[in-house]
């Protein structure tokens, strides 16, 4: 009872509080600050550290959980490719660290409208190699991301790929933006976070002057074949569901192996709320399991 009180509060502060901030008439400079001060509720777990770095000349987050590590995870923040950083992300890193046993790295990659693609996409890159160059070996390491830093994650593992290195253990994408064409938005009956103008608008202003349908903007239209073994988790009420299962049936065409997961009644990105809402830390415990079942030595 106390969890299902707490599931709808959460959601109409999503719906009262996140959601108008995420409109295409607020300034994005604004947006930033906006959402910054609101992701303070989303608090890591105990025995948390964070530490600032640069790898590749792009500043990251180094987050840990407990005396040990297994792995790393290169984290990819959501925001719409426009706002959002390794800051704003604490809450789900710290908690995603405990449950992964591994340390977390997010790269504060540039964002648009000043630095529209392939800006991020360069950025993911370059920590990846930097990782690499550190001495971790591709079989130690995964990537993850929530929202447009799930389609980033996509498209990382498919640069990768195409330019011959060697690719991570596994991809964990939770509610991920993977097609900004918007040309099949989910229609949820309610839907607390996104806007659909929001997310149009942020398409226009990462893509620039790219087609939406470049396959490192939009990795449905792309080649997922060879890519890591890949988890999925989306909330039912969200527009980016049909985002999540097409991804999914795209990475079966492509004979990858797929855990699409759909939580139902659940919200975009609701693994913020690990720590408070028990069907979060779930989500993030079953994508600590997926991520160290896929480390090898």
């Amino acid at each position: 009872m106390l969890q299902h009180l707490l599931e709808a509060g959460l959601r109409q502060t999503m719906t009262r509080l996140v959601r108008p901030m995420l409109s295409p008439s607020i300034p994005v400079s604004l947006q930033r600050t906006l959402i910054a001060q609101a992701y303070r509720s989303s608090v890591p777990p105990k025995a948390t550290r964070f530490s600032s770095d640069s790898l590749a000349g792009v500043p990251v987050t180094r987050c840990q959980n407990g005396k040990s590590t297994r792995g790393v995870i290169l984290y990819l923040h959501g925001g719409g490719y426009i706002i959002g950083s390794s800051t704003t992300h604490r809450g789900l890193t710290g908690h995603l660290a405990k449950a992964s046993g591994c340390e977390i790295i997010t790269p504060d990659y540039r964002l648009a409208p000043e630095h529209p693609f392939p800006a991020a996409l360069e950025d993911a890159e370059a920590v990846y190699c930097a990782l690499l160059a550190e001495g971790h070996s591709p079989k130690h390491i995964a990537v993850a991301g929530d929202s447009a830093g799930g389609g980033l994650t996509i498209a990382l593992a498919m640069k990768l790929r195409d330019s011959g290195q060697e690719l991570p253990s596994s991809l964990t994408v939770f509610s991920p933006w993977v097609d900004l064409t918007q040309s099949n938005l989910y229609k949820p009956e309610r839907e607390p976070v996104l806007q659909a103008r929001w997310t149009e608008k942020a398409a226009r202003l990462y893509a620039a002057d790219n087609a939406l349908t470049t396959p490192y903007i939009s990795p449905v239209y792309g080649d997922l074949a060879k890519l890591p073994p890949l988890l999925i988790q989306v909330g039912s009420e969200e527009i980016l569901l049909n985002d999540a299962e097409r991804l999914a049936q795209t990475a079966n065409r492509d004979d990858v192996d797929v855990r699409l997961e759909v939580y139902n009644s659940l919200w975009h990105v609701f693994q913020v709320h690990a720590g408070q809402l028990e069907r979060s830390t779930s989500a993030l415990e079953a994508a600590g399991t997926h991520i160290k079942s896929r480390l090898t030595d």
